[in-house]
């Protein structure tokens, strides 16, 4: 039976975090690693020691195996905790801390190596018995092969990639016309996310739910799992809502896919946290789909509803202790409700967004737990997944955990880049959330026009607060010149305010009293400041008291407008600008990314809507079109350039 005393966590953000916090509360030290992006992060700062294992691209540092052994091996680390993603479920990760004398917090190299193919795990399903949907699994790759088979299986269908997950290589072909195209790209995007091409065609079940099954194994034969998570709120085949329990599960479906989990679990001999994952009809038939050999993102729901801490269940396996529980022990209490906050912008279609966090005021309370790995003041880099962290509720019935999860996320500031939080308020207040009726199909069916999905319409009322906040800064500025909130100026000031090519105007007038009266967007508002610093504005606002989060500088206004942030400039001094050029085209870079595909030179004739570069940013690739028909007059990228967020690519003439 190994000792432990110090764990390394080969992982960042919000999962490095919650590591930590379960190791040091039972005794543990804790050694964190980090790139060169990352320096001062919080997970670094929790931990006893870190060491930085290199540069920020992902293959140079949480991705170097021999980096991340190598700074256990100095640091004294009996134990490597890999979290998800990154080497968590990576055979020969696991392998080579074996060889180094390590334990490795997981699995077998075998079981990962197995469930890590989807290719070779629905072979294995298959002869378990565990019920599969149907599909192609086989060895041959070639695109003949591949439209045989799909003939066969008739459309629609998916394509995924085997090595893969998060909805990175996978793609829903509709007809055989879109198959080539489809083809090529998830065999790229899963070539750069997973260093494997290979893939698998299964048959496309529409608007099923995807329901997975919590296993847990030890040392001593000893398997049970810890009841299902809901997962079926979806944006590209990626989590966005998880629950617990599932809203529609019955006892003895519960126990027939527990027990479809178990054998699932048995066939590898299977050791740790796992999860194996099911496509529910509506008929009540499911489905074999693939299993994580590592810690779910989704984890805290299961742990709200059993009362348990499977990360130290985890710590406990991987020291030879045995489950603490039996099957006929296990519990279920409540609801929990989970959702992921990303730095993306739906109302760009889902762009992922770096910038700087100027502020970050998560809204605890009572029920609700917050796990996250961001300071105030960092950086959030294009390196990384966009998922900044998970709010999650916990009540004693569905309603009231999702009632305390909207709330959480209406109240919890975030400033300094765009963010997912009014799509995630939209999701829990919509009526057939609320219902609990809602399949993987959800946000394609409910939420394509939802204004979430559009760029924000500041109200009256967030429009006078930053004619106010700019009116009060520039007063401050200029004491001279300008009245300030406190003082007389009987001249009304005309302020124009922007964002991006939109433009309001506002007129504000200080009255002796301490009151601003504006006039904006056709309406006219009173407003008093009760309270004032450099975070918080407490204002009366037609005779209504509330409290904002703000933050300002150099003429541009973050607003927190409960729930997101909305960014508003000071426009009084700028110039107009010159209207854009009809006959010519530039393409930028809409993010901070990698160049993966140039498919254009110089002198090339490009048509609107054709594929131009190909750019990856956050672990997704994006593809970017030609706006115009003309030629391409210059181009200044190459596959494998980095390059910054509005960064011209090149010019369409």
């Amino acid at each position: 039976m190994p000792t432990l005393r110090k764990i390394l966590i080969a992982n960042r953000g919000e999962i490095a975090c919650r590591i930590q916090r379960t190791a040091q509360a039972l005794g543990y030290r804790t050694v964190a690693v980090f790139s060169d992006a990352d320096v001062g992060a919080l997970h670094v700062r929790m931990a006893d020691e870190a060491v930085n294992i290199g540069p920020a691209a992902v293959q140079q540092s949480y991705l170097n195996s021999a980096a991340i052994i190598d700074a256990a091996l100095r640091t004294g680390a009996d134990a490597i905790h890999p979290g998800y993603g990154f080497l968590s479920e990576n055979a020969e990760f696991a392998t080579a801390c074996a060889r180094a004398g390590l334990t490795f917090i997981g699995p077998s190299p075998e079981a990962i190596e197995l469930m890590g193919s989807k290719r070779l795990s629905k072979i294995a399903m298959l002869a378990a018995g565990v019920p599969c949907i149907g599909g192609y699994q086989g060895a041959e790759q070639d695109d003949a092969t591949l439209s045989r088979e799909a003939e066969r299986l008739g459309y629609p269908l998916m394509i995924k990639a085997s090595a893969g997950g998060g909805g990175r290589g996978m793609r829903l072909v509709h007809s055989a016309s879109e198959l080539p195209e489809q083809l090529r790209t998830a065999r790229s995007e899963a070539l750069h996310a997973f260093g494997s091409d290979e893939l698998i065609l299964e048959q496309a079940l529409i608007d099923p739910r995807h329901v997975e099954i919590q296993l847990f194994g030890d040392q001593h034969g000893h398997l049970i799992y810890l009841g299902e998570r809901d997962c079926s709120i979806q944006r590209r085949h990626q989590k966005v809502i998880e629950e617990a329990p599932c809203p529609v599960m019955t006892a003895q479906l519960r126990q027939a896919m527990g027990e479809a989990a178990l054998k699932a679990g048995r066939a590898v001999n299977y050791v740790g946290a796992g999860t194996v994952e099911f496509l529910l009809d509506s008929r009540g038939q499911f489905y074999f789909l693939e299993m994580n050999t590592r810690l779910q993102v989704e984890h805290p729901v299961t742990e709200l509803i059993t009362g348990l801490d499977l990360v130290a269940w985890q710590l406990d396996v991987a020291a030879g202790l045995p489950l603490p529980l039996r099957q006929d022990q296990v519990q279920l209490n409540g609801h929990a409700i989970e959702v992921r906050l990303y730095a993306e912008d739906p109302a760009q279609g889902f762009l992922p967004q770096t910038g700087r966090v100027t502020c970050w005021e998560p809204a605890l309370q009572d029920g609700v737990r917050i796990d996250h790995g961001l300071l105030e003041g960092q950086s959030v880099s294009p390196f990384y997944d966009p998922m900044l962290g998970k709010i999650i509720a916990h009540g004693a019935t569905r309603e009231e955990a999702r009632r305390k999860l909207l709330r959480a996320v209406e109240d919890s500031v975030l400033l300094g880049l765009q963010s997912n939080q009014r799509l995630l308020a939209g999701l829990l207040e919509h009526p057939q959330f609320i219902a609990g009726d809602f399949s993987t199909g959800f946000i394609a069916r409910y939420f394509a026009d939802h204004p979430s999905l559009h760029p924000q319409i500041p109200t009256p009322t967030e429009l006078a607060i930053a004619a106010a906040l700019f009116y009060q800064q520039a007063a401050q500025a200029h004491p001279t010149a300008l009245a300030g909130w406190r003082n007389n100026a009987s001249v009304p000031l005309r302020q124009h305010l922007g964002r991006g090519d939109d433009r309001w105007s506002s007129e504000l007038t200080a009255h002796p009293d301490g009151h601003l009266r504006i006039e904006v967007a056709g309406q006219t508002l009173q407003l008093k400041s009760l309270q004032l610093d450099d975070r918080h504005a407490t204002l009366e606002i037609n005779g209504i008291c509330r409290r904002y989060a703000y933050h300002l500088d150099a003429g541009q206004l973050w607003l927190f407008t409960r729930p997101g942030g909305l960014l508003l400039e000071d426009q009084t001094q700028a110039p107009v600008a010159a209207q854009a050029s009809l006959h010519g085209g530039t393409l930028k870079a809409p993010m901070d990314g990698a160049i993966v595909q140039v498919l254009v030179r110089e002198g090339s004739q490009v048509s609107k809507g054709q594929l131009l570069v190909v750019l990856e940013a956050m672990k997704m690739e994006h593809p970017l079109k030609a706006g115009i028909d003309g030629v391409i007059k210059r181009l200044q990228v190459g596959a494998g350039d980095q390059v910054k967020n509005r960064q011209i690519l090149l010019e369409v003439e």
